[in-house]
């Protein structure tokens, strides 16, 4: 397979100078851990006493990461990406909501990017979290198979209902929908409740897709199994594959109650175990559509290789590639360039709202070996290609 991810003319082909060089400057920060931490801090005392710092944070790092503190204000972004052949996912990226009219919102705004999807071809997937819907305490009682009180089933059935509502309107209107993966304490609940949309969604394709973090060595059986189900009901099976999001907070978790860590033992074995997950994906695709949410660079070319073994055209609509705006930008453009099915995630939200979001995306880079370093290198290239200081 020819190697293509190094092209970084395309990858920053839509970034200006003073873009690039705010991007050196971010990916610089985000590379020092402990720059990281006390700059956490920092923002989360800052905007808990309400001083004036979102104008700074709008104009660096908020604006590097998002497309926009509406989903009107991320149109702009969404067609000048869609020039060089990169598709969006309108990602409302509120977190950490705890009150019904705040998972109402999260619905009608659910509702609202499914509109915007059917209308504009750039968009091909609405997206939401499972904990955008209800209390994360809730899904892992029910998760647990715990007794709920009478209030408790009341608040269950309406986040039932939403995820219902949010599914049929997709189904309605022909959209795409992926349900991120989450905390491994509320995910079977989750899941419980994803397959049933699916049964009843995703009869004659892939409507609705579930989320695979293969960062757990449990997920390829899991996906066996729900294989096996989806056969005798007769039903596709939607899965957006990513290695996950919550791995620090998942071990510590595991030690302080007792119980075995759900994530790999290593690096190695969480890529083993995404390639493992890709491959059966592929070796079923007549029953399956993956969209492979990765910037891991070898696993986007085991995907180019496996599609080329199976005779697979580069655009088939049940094969997406995914990464989130603000990083990869050279596999998103270069796999674009090659015209390959390609969506980037692109956050929106209140600056304040969104902060937690930006915080963990900040910590996760900082742990993920390598992948501040490989940014940094890439857009060094340009910025010498470009002879910029």
């Amino acid at each position: 397979m020819e190697k293509i991810f190094n092209n970084t003319e395309n990858a920053f082909s839509l970034k200006s100078n003073s873009e690039l060089n705010r991007a050196h400057f971010l990916f610089q920060m985000i590379g020092k851990p402990s720059l990281v931490k006390i700059g956490t801090s920092l923002t989360n005392f800052a905007l808990k006493f309400h001083l004036p710092v979102e104008g700074i944070i709008r104009k660096t790092v908020f604006d590097h990461f998002c497309g926009g503190v509406s989903e009107q204000d991320c149109l702009k972004v969404v067609a000048n990406m869609y020039t060089k052949g990169v598709s969006s996912v309108l990602d409302y990226s509120v977190e950490g909501k705890e009150e019904e009219e705040q998972f109402d919102a999260c619905l009608k705004m659910t509702l609202k990017t499914i509109d915007f999807a059917k209308e504009n071809k750039a968009i091909p997937f609405a997206v939401f979290k499972p904990t955008g819907l209800g209390k994360i305490d809730l899904y892992e009682k029910v998760g647990a198979k715990l007794p709920l009180s009478s209030s408790e089933q009341n608040e269950w059935n309406r986040v039932v209902a939403r995820f219902e509502k949010i599914c049929q309107y997709a189904f309605e209107n022909d959209v795409q929908i992926l349900i991120d993966g989450e905390e491994t304490w509320m995910q079977d609940a989750a899941d419980d409740l994803v397959e049933k949309m699916m049964e009843k969604f995703n009869t004659k394709k892939a409507l609705i897709f579930n989320t695979l973090q293969l960062y757990r060595w449990d997920r390829v059986p899991y996906l066996k199994a729900l294989h096996t189900r989806a056969k005798e009901k007769g039903y596709h099976i939607g899965m957006k594959l990513v290695r996950g999001a919550y791995m620090e907070k998942e071990a510590k978790r595991a030690e302080e109650k007792g119980y075995k860590n759900p994530i790999c033992e290593s690096k190695e074995a969480t890529d083993a175990n995404f390639n493992a997950g890709l491959s059966y994906m592929l070796d079923n695709i007549n029953e399956m559509a993956v969209f492979a949410g990765t910037h891991n660079e070898e696993s986007s070319y085991l995907l180019m290789d496996l599609m080329q073994q199976k005779g697979i055209s580069k655009n088939d609509s049940r094969i997406w590639f995914g990464q989130l705006y603000g990083m990869s930008d050279n596999i998103s453009y270069n796999l674009a360039a090659n015209e390959y099915n390609v969506a980037k995630y692109l956050p929106f939200g209140p600056v304040r709202d969104v902060m937690p979001y930006l915080i963990r995306r900040a910590q996760e880079n900082t742990s993920v070996a390598g992948q501040t370093g490989r940014e940094l290198t890439l857009i060094i290239t340009e910025r010498n290609r470009r002879k910029l200081k």
